[in-house]
């Protein structure tokens, strides 16, 4: 049997819907205040229907940061897809973003000893790379380096990582993924897919950086060749392709229908907008969309290679501007059947 952690988020739940219409019998770890909703909407764009996922998954109620529960549902598992984690920018998330990811996996990783798993895939991101100094694309041969330029997740991501290859010097194979920002059909409410309503309510400015993206369909099958080709020691950047961030608002705004933003917004105006955003985070207690380390993020250039794993397993990846336009057609039909 399949072990899937994170399986009610976006990515967790194109992979348990792929594996499902595959024929595998899944597991799929969920806490008790898990939100469904992301779910039920990657499964209706799958178009699997309930008893079909009610015939191959085992929904079973688990805290990755709880060992002796994590000791029980992997007992009789043979490959691992570890998918769960915290995703935050808030200043205020470093402890949590530490317990969740880092504490978190290390809990997995040793159950995944103990009961002897086959095979183990770890979902990581390109944050916990690291920042190279001179060369104009990342690969997975920068160095990471401890520095205040690096993000509270990217420090937490980068641990993750130790605990894994610390799984691997003990015996385990495992693999990683280091994917990019990821986009794709599916989801329009969380994560970066919420760009895409953004740009649908109107947005006049663009940041000027760039960053690697890829769709989520590439992330989930890659991982699958991945463990099925017994590919493991290793870990892999999965980026489709390096876009900036107005030609990125510029394809959501043409498959919207809407007109894209035409203004650059230099380095004072994203100061002033984060510093606002927290200020209404104080004043209100909502989440901000914006953050000091999002705003100064948006505006630097970041360009990956995908070199190695396309190599690896021959890979051919799916256009930025095809994802775009599979995940705003998603958005208008989800949008004009509320």
């Amino acid at each position: 049997m399949i072990l899937v952690t994170g399986g009610t988020g976006f990515l967790g739940s194109h992979l348990v819907c792929r594996l499902v219409k595959d024929g595998c019998k899944v597991r799929v770890l969920h806490r008790r205040t898990s939100d469904f909703s992301i779910f039920n909407r990657v499964a209706k764009y799958n178009h699997l229907t309930d008893p079909e996922i009610n015939r191959f998954v085992d929904w079973e109620e688990a805290d990755i940061l709880d060992p002796y529960r994590l000791e029980e549902v992997v007992n009789d598992i043979s490959v691992i897809y570890h998918c769960a984690g915290m995703v935050s920018f808030q200043p205020g998330d470093g402890k949590r973003l530490n317990k969740i990811n880092i504490n978190g996996t290390a809990n997995l990783i040793n159950a995944a000893l103990q009961s002897k798993v086959q095979n183990f895939c770890h979902v990581s991101s390109t944050a916990a790379i690291g920042r190279a100094d001179h060369e104009l694309i990342i690969d997975e041969r920068v160095i990471w380096k401890n520095s205040n330029r690096n993000s509270r997740y990217a420090v937490s991501k980068y641990g993750a990582e130790r605990e894994v290859w610390r799984g691997i010097a003990e015996g385990l194979n495992a693999v990683i993924v280091n994917p990019s920002i990821i986009l794709g059909p599916g989801e329009v409410n969380s994560g970066s897919t919420r760009m895409i309503r953004v740009v649908d309510k109107g947005l006049y400015f663009y940041t000027p950086g760039s960053n690697g993206f890829v769709d989520v369909r590439d992330v989930v099958n890659i991982m699958i060749k991945l463990i099925n080709g017994n590919i493991f020691n290793e870990r892999f950047i999965i980026s489709s392709e390096n876009v900036t961030y107005k030609e990125l608002f510029s394809y959501m705004a043409k498959y919207l229908h809407k007109p894209a933003p035409k203004f650059a917004a230099n380095g004072f105006l994203s100061e002033i907008t984060w510093r606002l955003e927290h200020a209404r985070h104080y004043i209100f207690g909502s989440k901000p969309l914006i953050t000091r380390e999002t705003a100064r993020t948006a505006r630097v250039f970041y360009a990956y290679s995908n070199e190695k794993i396309r190599q690896a397993i021959d890979y051919q990846f799916i256009p930025i501007e095809k994802c775009i336009a599979d995940s705003c057609r998603f958005y208008l039909a989800d949008k004009n059947n509320d």
